[in-house]
């Protein structure tokens, strides 16, 4: 491809040396699992997200995972989250047992609806996961409100997140607990896999670290089923050199969406979605649309310097358009990706679930992710297939 999604090699290049200081450094350590590396990381990005916990684990997914078991789901529970999103959100509820409780999603920012979360709470409901999707935090406010006074536990899955704000609140610090992910593609992405877990409950917090390690704090004495979910000391010491220059990677990304935006608009014809947010179910208003019309990414609870940009996701109108354009941009030498082509609700795996989600439908068929790399889009004569 002549514009990757994402290259990975370039970005490293600039503190190559660095990262090959950190694998010396842990080569000649002879530590490699739960040492002073991870213990290090762990300290740096719970100062760097602001808050006073935070427990290296295997993965995003494993980090859903140990989140639910540690606020006790399991068997005929119910967690609501939404059917627009990674496998990993509603896999790591079936996984224990637990139902996932879908809701649709915005039109404006694609996160999840809180009129529908709020609507569908019920005796069985044992969590709410909001999804903070391609970098924008979800509507928490509403969200944390009604949990509050139901006693429900909110777990955020911010594996796209990193960094993203909502009202100046850090993703991952306004529930119960965080949840992200250092998979190689995210904004800090480690050399392998990794993930991370956050909190402001100091038993929760011991509670994780005993289940990553088999549920035991002195080995070999287990005080409840846990698993092997453990952060490597290599990939810590990668994320420690990453999250050195997080911030200017940050910048750079938003710098990047706010170019591209101006260029898809004047190139493109782009335009926005939505006049408003309608996290909320609001009634949507908004410029007519003709099939084949480019939808921008619409940023609803954070501004310019508080999203991401973990994806940058434009939406096409009309049957078959999304899938043409991506051809054309295919031919071109463009690499494009579609986060996603189908929603929870439809998965083999969910089919029980008859309830019908327009919205996410609609999305599973209309969007595309575009690479910040090295794009430049050209007139509107390349959408014509």
């Amino acid at each position: 491809m002549k514009v990757p999604m994402l290259d990975l090699v370039k970005e490293h290049a600039p503190y190559r040396a660095e990262l090959q200081s950190a694998f010396d450094r842990v080569l000649d350590s002879g530590r490699f699992v739960l040492g002073p590396e991870v213990e290090a990381f762990e300290k740096e990005i719970a100062a760097w997200i602001g808050v006073p916990h935070a427990i290296g684990v295997s993965n995003g997914s494993d980090a859903l995972l140990l989140a639910l078991q540690a606020v006790g789901v399991g068997p005929g529970d119910e967690v609501i989250c939404p059917t627009y999103t990674f496998f990993a959100t509603a896999g790591a509820v079936a996984r224990l047992g637990a139902t996932p409780v879908f809701v649709d999603s915005a039109e404006c920012c694609y996160n999840l609806r809180t009129d529908q979360v709020i609507a569908k709470i019920g005796p069985k409901t044992k969590a709410i996961i909001p999804v903070h999707l391609f970098g924008q935090c979800a509507d928490m406010d509403p969200i944390l409100e009604v949990a509050a006074k139901r006693g429900i536990p909110v777990i955020e899955d911010a594996a796209q997140a990193l960094g993203a704000k909502d009202k100046g609140r850090q993703a991952g610090t306004m529930g119960t607990l965080g949840t992200f992910s250092f998979f190689p593609t995210k904004n800090l992405g480690a050399l392998g896999e990794g993930g991370l877990v956050t909190t402001k409950d100091p038993a929760l917090a011991e509670k994780i670290r005993k289940l990553r390690v088999h549920g035991a704090k002195q080995k070999y004495f287990h005080e409840m089923i846990g698993g092997n979910f453990r952060l490597h000391e290599l990939q810590a010491a990668f994320l420690r050199v990453k999250l050195k220059h997080l911030d200017s990677a940050l910048q750079k990304r938003r710098a990047n969406a706010k170019r591209l935006i101006k260029e898809l608009q004047d190139k493109w014809g782009a335009i926005f979605p939505v006049d408003s947010c309608i996290c909320r179910g609001q009634k949507a208003s908004g410029p007519e649309r003709k099939p084949g019309t480019i939808l921008l990414p619409f940023s609803c609870q954070s501004g310019e310097e508080d999203h991401t940009w973990n994806q940058f996701v434009i939406r096409v109108t009309g049957k078959g358009k999304r899938d043409a354009l991506r051809e054309k941009l295919a031919s071109e030498g463009v690499q494009t990706e579609i986060y996603y082509p189908r929603a929870m609700h439809e998965q083999d795996c969910f089919s029980s679930t008859k309830e019908q989600f327009p919205v996410a439908e609609i999305l599973c068929q209309e969007t595309l992710a575009l690479p910040f790399c090295g794009f430049i889009p050209r007139s509107a004569d390349q959408l014509r297939p």
